[in-house]
């Protein structure tokens, strides 16, 4: 089987629109493919073996002569294409552009999404959790771009706040820590012990373990004092 090339998506992509009433001719200008259907404006796709910037870079220049501009590539097996998919049917809503695939073993086209002007749904939940995160977190201790690994959130700096009181008070009830550190959910995350800090002595008593006390010396930078 020969390598595919660009111009094997044209032949599906014609008959697809033939089949709706277009008159439909290809490199037409700029534009890949050109199919108009009466007085209608004129829809534009322009083709590509596989998604890229370059190819959303056209598709958005070719919104100058026409507002159904869509961009098509071939279909692929597996996962990781059924997640670019998705990915990029986002993408081509958020810029007015619609999206097709065409499996060339068979020709089989499918629209994702067709052009229009996009209105996204905002989250209040989500919003919300924005905001609580941002709202508890003390001071800026994250480099902006870095990776999730290590990243400091508000969870962690509460931990820390615990980890800071039992290095100094040393084993203490849960209720007592939740008292003094303003921490009202202290007993559960000692409990839970997410980082490694934090072993129980008995019944509703929690120390530090010696992860826990290596964390302390961070704190100040954690905790946004550095």
């Amino acid at each position: 089987m020969t390598n595919p090339r660009e111009t094997d998506l044209y032949p599906p992509i014609k008959s697809f629109l033939e089949d709706q009433g277009y008159v439909v001719k290809s490199e037409v200008g700029a534009a890949d493919v050109v199919a108009v259907r009466g007085a209608e404006p004129p829809v534009v796709v322009e083709l590509k073996l596989g998604f890229s910037l370059t190819l959303f870079h056209q598709c958005i220049a070719r919104l100058s002569v026409s507002d159904d501009v869509y961009l098509a590539v071939a279909r692929q097996p597996g996962k990781r294409f059924a997640k670019a998919v998705k990915d990029n049917t986002a993408l081509a809503r958020r810029l007015g552009l619609g999206l097709i695939t065409v499996r060339l073993k068979d020709g089989l086209v499918e629209v994702h999404c067709d052009p229009g002007p996009y209105a996204p749904r905002k989250s209040a939940k989500r919003q919300a959790r924005l905001l609580r995160e941002f709202a508890r977190r003390q001071g800026d201790p994250n480099d902006g771009g870095q990776t999730r690994a290590g990243l400091v959130t508000a969870y962690r700096q509460d931990a820390l706040k615990l980890a800071m009181y039992l290095f100094e008070a040393g084993a203490s009830k849960g209720a007592h820590v939740a008292r003094e550190t303003q921490v009202q959910r202290a007993t559960a995350m000692m409990r839970d012990n997410h980082y490694g800090w934090f072993e129980k002595i008995k019944t509703g008593i929690y120390g530090l373990t010696p992860t826990g006390a290596e964390a302390v010396s961070a704190a100040g930078r954690v905790l946004g004092s550095d």
